[in-house]
């Protein structure tokens, strides 16, 4: 609801800027053709998500990870690095951050471990693990547009080796750090049947033609959609009482519309000029780190999709795209607002009674989030050259 509140301020200050000529038209126009692609793939993936959700899918590969793992921490807690990372490169931050938490929340104390390392190895992934695949963070759909791609290929052979830095970084640091807690055994714990075996195999048929499908070329918001309206479907027949106006993530639709508007408008105000003295010029490894470093900046002071949006018209090359995704999606482990994953990952440890300081969070992220922004960046020579 507070989301939606600020993008609805933010959509005024939109509207003010278009009526009183300093966003002219046709720019307006122009952002509305770019971003209504995007919203309309966030919006039906979310709904997938959720309806997976709700049918039991994320639950059921959670515990038969656990018990894959045959009463061993440290392996359960990989198989859910695993689990989380393929739910962030394929079905977006959000759904690991808000839809894949509370499972792992659960499943760690169904077998007797404390929720914190499990809940932390989400959100951080949410966060670093969205680098391989347009699909994966709104910041990188807008992103390949700027590139220029229409293969996803091409776009995972250039954030391939900085994605993979940037998931062993912020796992290295959670294993160190409770690495007492993980090197404990466990009894594994019998797993409950889905409410609706039905809905089971059809959501779960769904997202196996769906993964491929969105790293097949084909425009994302094409499948998701249709997914999305498959998934619907099935449960207007099956459980009509989970289909409710809350799927549609409103409060992400308002705050990204706005947003849009808003910093389109700073930019025709002079906006570039003033961050261009921040981030230089070049693709030099130290012009590449002050980019990263810019966004990760960026994004924890206000949040990584207006940092990102900020600085994109100052990534004029495929090298200084790539160090603004490094910085806007593996940086925002500091601050409770760095991206809006965090801030619904917070929700719902909340509504599980996890215990969280944000003092702990923060000192954290002060030690992840650097090393990570910039062994990764420091990879993007490398992955120039192959």
């Amino acid at each position: 609801m507070r989301l939606a509140f600020v993008g609805l301020g933010l959509l005024l200050l939109g509207a003010v800027a278009l009526a009183t000529g300093v966003l002219p038209p046709a720019d307006a126009a122009a952002i509305g053709a770019r971003v209504w692609p995007i919203l309309l793939f966030a919006v039906a993936v979310t709904v997938v998500a959720e309806l997976a959700d709700a049918a039991g899918v994320f639950a059921a590969v959670a515990e038969r990870l656990a018990r894959l793992a045959r009463g061993h921490g440290w392996l359960l807690w990989m198989l859910v690095v695993l689990l989380a990372v393929a739910a962030t490169v394929f079905l977006s931050l959000d759904t690991t951050a808000v839809l894949l938490t509370p499972v792992v929340v659960l499943l760690a104390r169904h077998h007797g471990y404390p929720p914190l390392p499990f809940a932390l190895t989400t959100v951080w992934l949410a966060n670093t693990g969205s680098l391989l695949l347009p699909v994966s963070n709104l910041t990188n759909l807008l992103a390949e547009h700027a590139l220029g791609f229409s293969d996803p290929g091409r776009f995972a052979a250039l954030m391939a080796l900085p994605a993979l830095v940037a998931i062993v970084v912020p796992c290295l640091v959670i294993a160190i750090v409770f690495r007492r807690v993980l090197g404990t055994r466990y009894e594994p714990v019998a797993a409950e049947d889905p409410h609706d075996r039905v809905l089971f195999w059809v959501a779960a048929g769904v997202l196996a033609v769906l993964i491929p499908a969105l790293v097949s070329g084909v425009p994302v918001w094409i499948p998701a959609t249709a997914a999305a309206l498959v998934l619907v479907a099935a449960f207007a027949w099956r459980d009509r009482r989970r289909l409710r106006p809350g799927l549609v993530p409103w409060g992400l639709l308002l705050f990204a519309s706005g947003l849009f508007l808003v910093v389109g408008s700073a930019h025709a105000l002079g906006l570039t000029e003033l961050l261009g003295a921040v981030t230089g010029t070049g693709d030099s490894v130290g012009a590449l780190l002050r980019m990263s470093a810019s966004g990760a900046v960026g994004a924890n002071l206000v949040n990584n999709l207006p940092a990102y949006l900020a600085l994109e018209p100052l990534a004029d090359s495929p090298a200084r795209v790539a160090a603004l995704l490094v910085g806007v999606n593996a940086g925002p482990l500091v601050t409770p607002w760095a991206s809006l994953a965090v801030l619904l990952w917070h929700d719902r440890l909340r509504a599980l009674d996890v215990d969280l300081s944000w003092r702990r969070y923060l000192l954290l992220g002060l030690v992840a989030a650097p090393l990570t922004v910039v062994l990764a960046t420091l990879t993007l020579p490398l992955a120039l050259v192959a």
